[in-house]
């Protein structure tokens, strides 16, 4: 194994092992370490024709005193449930959940970037219907896996502010749909809005609500947040993934002495905003300070980076490498 840990991109990687359990005949395995990084599927398996798979995204970081330290696992597994509900697959109860993220850090403890590099183990949970079935219907089978990738420190030169795009023509999911939940069909609707941003120089797209496109729904792949004052404010809205990271965020702020609020955001208030974010696990924190929307650009802020979101961003960070009081106890800590 020869990784240069200082120049870690996100992309993936093969690494020792993943994790995979079965459900069949109403209840999970025991899991088993799979070496092979490939999945026999049956050609008839549901989450190939009618969309039965979810997935999750979280991190483990070695800290500067050697312990390894993974970010809220118990919240992915609720958002994880809550996708299965949605979709009619197998919960994967809470504690099967850690277990599985646990093991699957500790079996790939070499693949965990140094404290130094700034990187991360990307940790990614995944349940699919693996049972064939031909009419639309939930399957029989399931299948859990956790697979890790050794990711690097998304902002090596420091926070910087970016530009967004709104991209007219495209949602990111209808009213009642499945913008709630973290299931794959999302993705692949968004991968043409996001293809088109990129192609047209911006790193990020926001989308507007479905219905009027007069409310902010969230960007991308990343939750939408804005300061203005002492407010932290972001929205609620039924068809927004709730982002853990958003969450935690939050939180801070409130630790922070803000008021947060959760609330229908109208794009028309963005220009009177102090600082705008984006907000996920990838980056933790994205500041943005300009907004493409046809022919119109709605500037945030001076182009640096608000003191706040500064503020935010490194305290979650230093929460997550073990440099600052977890007193939430949001860390998981493995032998790794």
């Amino acid at each position: 194994m020869n990784i240069d840990w200082n120049n870690l991109g996100f992309e993936y990687m093969d690494t020792k092992c993943h994790v995979k359990y079965t459900y069949k005949d109403g209840q999970w395995n025991d899991g088993e370490l799979v070496e092979d990084p490939h999945l026999n599927l049956h050609i008839g398996a549901t989450s190939l024709h009618y969309g039965q798979a979810c997935f999750e995204g979280l991190k483990a970081f070695k800290g500067k005193d050697g312990q390894v330290r993974i970010f809220r696992p118990d919240e992915n597994a609720k958002r994880m449930i809550t996708s299965a509900r949605r979709t009619l697959m197998a919960e994967v109860p809470e504690e099967l959940f850690v277990e599985a993220v646990k093991r699957a850090v500790t079996e790939n403890a070499d693949y965990i970037p140094p404290y130094e590099s700034g990187g991360a183990l990307y940790i990614r949970p995944l349940l699919i219907g693996s049972g064939p079935r031909i009419g639309i219907q939930p399957a029989d089978e399931y299948t859990f896996i956790v697979l890790v990738i050794p990711v690097g420190n998304y902002y090596k030169g420091g926070l910087k502010p970016v530009d967004a795009v709104i991209i007219d023509g495209y949602d990111r999911c209808a009213p009642g749909g499945t913008g709630d939940v973290k299931v794959a069909g999302n993705y692949a609707a968004s991968l043409e809005p996001g293809k088109i941003a990129k192609d047209k120089g911006f790193p990020i797209n926001l989308y507007l609500d479905a219905r009027e496109h007069k409310y902010i729904d969230e960007f991308g792949t990343s939750n939408f947040i804005a300061i203005q004052g002492e407010k932290y404010i972001t929205p609620d809205s039924r068809t927004v993934l709730p982002s853990i990271t958003n969450k935690s965020l939050m939180t801070i702020a409130e630790d922070m002495g803000m008021t947060v609020e959760r609330r229908a955001v109208e794009f028309s208030e963005v220009s009177n905003f102090e600082a705008v974010g984006a907000c996920g696990t990838a980056v933790v924190l994205t500041p943005v300070d300009k907004i493409y929307h046809g022919e119109s650009v709605t500037e945030i802020g001076d182009g640096t980076v608000h003191p706040k979101l500064m503020e935010l961003y490194n305290q979650m960070t230093s929460i997550q490498r073990g440099n600052a009081e977890d007193k939430h106890n949001w860390c998981v800590t493995v032998n790794a």
